[in-house]
């Protein structure tokens, strides 16, 4: 039991050194990065497919209708899928570029924040 509370105390110690920490932040911000992306792109596609179902219904009219107007999905879902992929890239990609920005000046110490004198 002491050894492993050992061994555990050394991989947390471990994961302060610079370099491991900067790994392990780059690793969290990139798994940010993939859960924002299917995030969005789920969000998106719903909400399309909800707005074709208010649509198709709407179209289709009451039971009474001889002639029922049918909507074809396609119309409705292709372009969510390319708003979602290009909306969900967008997100995702701001997050990494923000987040490894910001390891990038975290790393160079604190001396990189103090302006010049």
């Amino acid at each position: 039991m002491i050894h492993m509370l050992t061994a555990a105390v050394r991989r947390a110690a471990a994961l302060r050194q610079p370099r491991a920490a900067a790994r392990l932040a780059r690793a969290l911000w990139t798994v940010w990065a993939i859960v924002v992306w299917n995030v969005v792109f789920d969000h998106v596609i719903v909400v399309a497919g909800r707005d074709y179902i208010a649509a198709a219904s709407t179209a289709a009219g009451t039971a009474a209708n001889a002639h029922p107007r049918y909507l074809p999905m396609d119309d409705w879902m292709r372009p969510a899928v390319t708003r979602g992929l290009w909306l969900a890239t967008a997100a995702a990609g701001a997050i990494l570029v923000v987040g490894l920005a910001l390891i990038s000046v975290a790393s160079r110490g604190p001396a990189s924040l103090l302006p010049d004198r």
